[in-house]
């Protein structure tokens, strides 16, 4: 592959993949938000008013690293991906224009509203616009996701010109691809359980510190919960469904998901294995017979398209999406274990109690940001070698005009710009954390982390 293809690749997947850690938080833990306001304002208890002013403080750091990380993603399509805008811009710009104009003023507008307005609006007004905030959110998902779906699956709502550049025949073709309905609730449904394994991994280092402890309960609960409707809702029907459009709109990606080689009937599901693409096989497999043909296609006897029946041109890179799609689907299962578990504990009474499991929820929290990096990896790598599916190649839409070592250098320069924002970020949030709901610095005597073998200082336990 073409030098100036890699390095424009590389650029782009080093952008997206730091600012998607953003959005994840953002859209998961808005609806974590309207929830506790929700409990705040139908029940008038003041404990869930003050968790989701907590939480919204939160949000707002997150809200501004994810918007100052999102600006260089528009600027690349002109930038790193000129050919690709100037072709297919007609019919993407209509998302993302969508996305700018409507959802993130409408998510911005009531954001400020409920940061800014708790003592100047109605309580209504207030609980409405953590609702509308969230919807924001969501929506801004939709949008981004619609973006994508058509790149994934190009349904006819376009038209192209004598230059071959494509413009927007149908919005509402567009908007109702087949493909978005369940990519976009998958999606979201993995930004749900960011935002609740967060709030109780949160919950989860306060019960360990032993402070907040209302505060504290509150959050394990809700994040608990929340989590385990969220993770089931991940795996079924959203993450089975959006596997079936994939299977309808590119079978080469099913292969390399499931390092499917070989053409045939009844084909096995792979648990693990190494793939060897030089030589056409899976190494070491452990599988269920014809268990990908059954839900792939319904049949325990379908016939599924290997990778060996598919031009080496045609075929996306094989371990990045296999392992990417493994490293998901792993990590979903363990999402259900470990938040399982956790419901357990809140039925029997012992949820903030049992330290052991404390501290699994509490380590775990980096989980389903690794789950959706891996997740959209599987997207978008993917759907190599193409930019829109069997429309744009990759090598056919970068600019041609802007030379390796620009892309190279402008890359090494975004890389130490977005260390300097990663820490100012952890810096703002540990300081909101460090205060708690109160707004009392956890330090002193009373901080102390309760471990296995005792009682740890903070230090120790960081």
């Amino acid at each position: 592959m073409d030098g100036a293809v890699i390095a424009n690749r590389t650029h782009f997947a080093v952008l997206v993949m730091f600012h998607y850690l953003f959005p994840a938080l953002t859209m998961g833990l808005s609806v974590m938000i309207g929830v506790f306001k929700s409990l705040h304002y139908f029940r008038k208890d003041e404990r869930y008013g003050r968790a989701a002013r907590f939480w919204a403080k939160i949000f707002l750091v997150n809200f501004g690293a994810g918007v100052a990380t999102g600006v260089p993603m528009e600027f690349q399509f002109g930038t790193n991906w000129a050919r690709f805008s100037a072709i297919s811009g007609g019919v993407i710009g209509a998302g993302l224009m969508m996305e700018g104009v409507y959802a993130f003023f409408l998510e911005s507008v009531f954001l400020g509203i409920f940061i800014f307005g708790e003592k100047r609006v109605s309580p209504f007004v207030h609980w409405l616009s953590s609702i509308l905030l969230a919807f924001g959110t969501l929506l801004s998902g939709f949008f981004i996701t619609v973006t994508d779906a058509f790149m994934q699956n190009p349904v006819k709502c376009y038209a192209a010109e004598p230059d071959g550049k494509l413009y927007l025949t149908s919005l509402s073709t567009y908007l109702t691809n087949p493909y978005e309905l369940w990519m976009y609730l998958h999606t979201m449904m993995g930004t749900l359980i960011t935002g609740a394994m967060v709030v109780a991994a949160l919950g989860a280092f306060y019960a360990l510190a032993r402070k907040h402890e209302e505060f504290s309960r509150i959050c394990l609960k809700t994040g608990v919960i929340g989590g385990v409707i969220f993770s089931i809702l991940l795996a079924f029907p959203t993450g089975a469904k959006n596997g079936e459009q994939i299977v309808k709109a590119n079978p080469a990606k099913l292969a390399a998901m499931e390092g499917q080689f070989k053409t045939e009937p009844g084909a096995p599901l792979a648990l693990i294995g190494m793939p060897d693409v030089k030589n056409g096989k899976l190494l070491d497999p452990i599988v269920v017979p014809k268990l990908l043909s059954y839900l792939a296609y319904g049949s325990a006897e379908a016939p599924v398209t290997g990778l060996n029946d598919i031009p080496p041109a045609d075929r996306p890179p094989v371990e990045v999406t296999y392992y990417a799609y493994h490293i998901m689907i792993g990590l979903g299962m363990a999402f259900n274990i470990i938040l399982g578990i956790g419901l357990l504990l809140q039925l029997a009474g012992k949820l903030q109690t049992t330290r052991w499991y404390l501290w699994m929820l509490m380590l775990a929290f980096p989980f389903p940001y690794i789950a959706n990096e891996a997740g959209w990896c599987v997207a978008e790598v993917g759907r190599q070698p193409w930019l829109v599916y069997g429309l744009l190649r990759t090598t056919q839409g970068y600019s041609a005009n802007v030379s390796t070592g620009e892309v190279i250098f402008t890359l090494i320069g975004f890389v130490g710009l977005y260390i300097v924002l990663g820490i100012t970020f952890l810096i703002l949030v540990g300081k909101i954390i460090a205060k708690g709901p109160d707004g009392e610095h956890l330090e002193g005597d009373e901080t102390k982390v309760v471990g296995a073998g005792g009682e740890l200082p903070l230090e120790a336990a960081q």
